[in-house]
């Protein structure tokens, strides 16, 4: 049958209730539910014709008295709890409130078809009646709103609604608008990569095979680029996701007419393979439930994902912070007003019989009576202390800073000398031997997608080739490409990490890292501070940068890295050689944190800096400097390309009787101080060299602390050598120009020593 047969039949059996399903021949057929006892909908549908097939499949489930009354409790309670947020923040006893009115209807019964604990959970701001349901107790959400150290959401560190509960596999939700999408996609994926990989079953924990990925968003957040990337990724790989749409039509002020095209996202999806769409009342709890049922049993038989698009309501302002009657007429308003889920759905328990007005109220004022205790509980409850601000920024466990990473001073090497490319090439292959939780994915980083040809062709393995003949020796299970889109990289990479996977993921040129500049900044180095150490998302996040390639010119060529070095949670290694990009690639793998790892292309295959091979064990901890060059009468301290530049610069300084010391930090977050301060201190006179442009470089912070704690011993100020405050050109001389060059390092030694 096809999809509009399909779509006028159900119009024919639910009269005038929002279309039920649309589907084609990839998605299968629900399964009605065991029938409990009799209910009537909400507002009973006209008499509907008589239809010879599908009919079951869209019948309402059949709820007995107690399961009726124990709805109307969730979606009660979750109002009252909105209500006395409100009267807390008039009180100036809380300090932020956004609500989940309106909405209840949809998520409680979202919640009575998932598994808390057993399911994973990414929900938005406006969920709280899902998590009431899967088993958040109010006084845990009262203490997020007050802001108390025992929240289990996040321990004092995020505003209200903003949920996660490591207990119940609710992961730690951020205030950004749809970032929870791609990572929902990537937790999902987890469980797909776990089925084709033996030997994860045993190394990940919470695997059960059948696990669903619920993920919530609203209808405003079907505009961000990162919801058709989610969408595109779990149809493409048919990953266990429910997509659940809370339509209440505002996005903030701007109504839906506004933000999509035709008014209805729907609609504009309709066009994804391997997708279960259904529609619903979300205001109604039983529509609700029977097609929740539906898309989480879809998921659950492993048929592909499933996208549940509900029109709710929005009776209160977006936030406290809003003030809808700005914006939104009064008859709109009122008539938003008369679909409210609380009202309705208790008016028809009255009429059915399931409990009169009086049993009604009663069961009203014990949800007060038990959200003023929380209330007056939370509190009561005493905020973090001061000296916690530092806690969870990094691992408390595992510390890549220690000598547990440090195996420098023993190492043995062997064989024939190898670039960067073939060093970090083996520090995959070893890693991936050791671990069978890494995956290694990104675009172009696989041999041949197509298996079928894969004995045919040489195999790409990387634009740089440094991620050749993985896939062959780990399979497409554990090296794959992904779409061309960054932060669906980095998206997936987060939630796969979240489930105990361990993703090393490439980014093809720094020059494109922008687009997932959000889930880094935002997402991935927040995880564990936000849940206060109940998440976390240890991704190793590879990244060919720089310059001094001849024609790279703008979007070949960047450089940038101070915007990552000044993320907190986030480590960011810049290896010079092949020997050092070795071990700190093993020390990033290994580490528990996330880690940007900075590879020079200009070093590649640079014959200067080969290394014979270390061993498999060889590594190199963050926050250790290296002396490659002894001075006595300056210092130089850099990274990266400039480090050969300042050796070429210190040998012609020597030529002139000035001894140049030169400091390779390798480790740009955390950086090694002390041997800075030492350096400094026995020479007197220091430069601080990168590529970066000079203004508001990574060199900016190193030139400021030196003079501010080593004045004493400074015989001349500190000098700072970089790029030109510009973009670098195409043609090689104007290339030249931009970047530092060996005559610039020259330059500043003699003036510095003349000073």
């Amino acid at each position: 049958m096809s999809d509009t047969k399909v779509l006028r039949l159900v119009k024919k059996i639910e009269g005038e209730l929002p279309e039920q399903a649309f589907t084609g021949k990839a998605v299968a057929k629900a399964e009605p539910k065991p029938v409990l006892s009799p209910i009537t909908k909400l507002t009973p549908p006209r008499k509907p014709r008589r239809a010879k097939r599908h009919k079951r499949e869209h019948e309402l489930p059949k709820l007995s008295p107690e399961e009726m009354l124990k709805i109307f409790r969730t979606m009660y309670l979750s109002r009252r709890l909105d209500d006395k947020e409100i009267q807390m923040k008039g009180q100036n006893r809380i300090f932020f409130q956004i609500s989940g009115a309106g909405h209840e209807a949809i998520l409680t019964a979202a919640g009575m078809c998932l598994r808390p604990g057993y399911d994973w959970f990414y929900p938005y701001y406006r969920d709280r009646a899902l998590c009431l349901q899967l088993g958040m107790t109010p006084l845990e959400m009262l203490l997020e709103s007050v802001g108390a150290e025992a929240d289990p959401n996040s321990h004092g560190r995020q505003m209200p609604s903003h949920w996660g509960h490591s207990k119940l596999n609710i992961v730690s939700q951020s205030s950004p608008t749809g970032t929870q999408l791609l990572q929902a996609v990537g937790c999902a994926e987890a469980t797909y990569r776990i089925k084709l990989i033996k030997e994860l079953k045993r190394r990940v924990k919470s695997f059960h095979g059948d696990e669903v990925v619920y993920v919530s968003l609203g209808d405003g957040t079907t505009s961000e680029g990162e919801f058709w990337e989610a969408l595109n990724t779990a149809c493409n790989l048919r990953l266990p996701v429910v997509f659940l749409l809370e339509d209440n039509g505002y996005a903030i002020s701007v109504p839906v007419e506004v933000q999509t095209a035709g008014g209805d996202a729907s609609k504009l999806i309709s066009g994804f393979p391997n997708l279960f769409r259904q529609r619903c009342d979300g205001t109604d709890p039983i529509e609700s439930y029977a097609v929740m049922q539906r898309a989480v049993d879809n998921c659950r038989k492993n048929r592909g994902p499933s996208f549940v698009h509900a029109k709710v309501i929005r009776p209160y302002s977006h936030s406290l912070s809003d003030d809808e009657k700005l914006y939104r007429a009064e008859a709109e308003r009122v008539s938003d007003a008369e679909r409210d889920p609380i009202k309705r759905f208790g008016a028809l328990l009255v009429q059915e019989g399931v409990a009169n007005a009086d049993e009604l109220q009663s069961l009203k004022d014990e949800v007060d009576r038990q959200v003023n205790e929380a209330a007056d509980a939370a509190l009561a409850s005493p905020q973090p202390a001061a000296d916690t601000a530092l806690d969870f920024i990094y691992s408390p466990k595992v510390d890549p800073t220690s000598g547990e990473f440090d195996t420098e001073d023993q190492v043995q090497l062997s064989g024939n000398p190898g670039t960067m490319v073939d060093l970090i090439n083996r520090c995959l292959h070893t890693e991936m031997k050791r671990d069978p939780r890494i995956v290694v994915f990104g675009e172009d980083v696989a041999d041949c997608s197509r298996e079928n040809s894969i004995n045919q062709v040489k195999g790409k393995g990387g634009v740089f080739k440094v991620t050749a003949n993985l896939q062959r020796e780990y399979g497409s299970q554990r090296v794959y490409n992904s779409p061309l889109a960054e932060a669906n990289i980095v998206g997936r990479a987060i939630g796969l990490a979240t489930r105990g996977l361990k993703p090393v993921v490439e980014i093809q040129f720094f020059d494109y890292i922008w687009p997932a500049f959000h889930q880094i900044r935002n997402e991935l180095a927040l995880m564990r501070w936000r849940s206060g150490n109940e998440f976390s998302s240890p991704v190793v996040i590879r990244v060919p940068v720089g310059g001094y390639l001849k024609g790279g010119a703008i979007y070949h060529s960047q450089s940038g890295v101070s915007l990552f070095t000044q993320i907190p949670g986030l480590r960011v290694v810049y290896p010079s050689n092949a020997l050092d990009a070795n071990g700190m690639l093993r020390t990033a793998i290994r580490c528990d944190d996330p880690v940007i790892f900075l590879e020079h292309k200009h070093l590649y295959r640079q014959a200067y800096n080969k290394s014979a091979y270390p061993g498999e064990d060889f590594m190199i901890p963050f926050g250790k400097a290296k002396t490659v060059r002894e001075g006595t009468d300056l210092s130089i301290i850099t990274y990266g390309a400039l480090v050969q530049r300042s050796v070429v610069a210190a040998k012609e300084a020597e030529k002139q009787g000035i001894s140049v010391e030169v400091i390779d930090l390798r480790s740009l977050n955390p950086y090694d101080w002390y041997a800075i301060s030492a350096s400094v201190k026995k020479t007197a006179r220091a430069i601080v060299a990168h590529e970066d442009s000079v203004s508001w470089g990574y060199g900016a912070e190193i030139a400021a602390r030196i003079s501010t704690e080593l004045f004493e011993y400074l015989d001349a100020p500190v000098q700072r050598v970089g790029a030109l405050d510009t973009f670098v050109g195409y043609a090689p001389q104007l290339e030249d120009a931009i970047l530092p060059q060996s005559a610039n390092v020259l330059k500043a030694i003699l003036e510095l020593h003349s000073y």
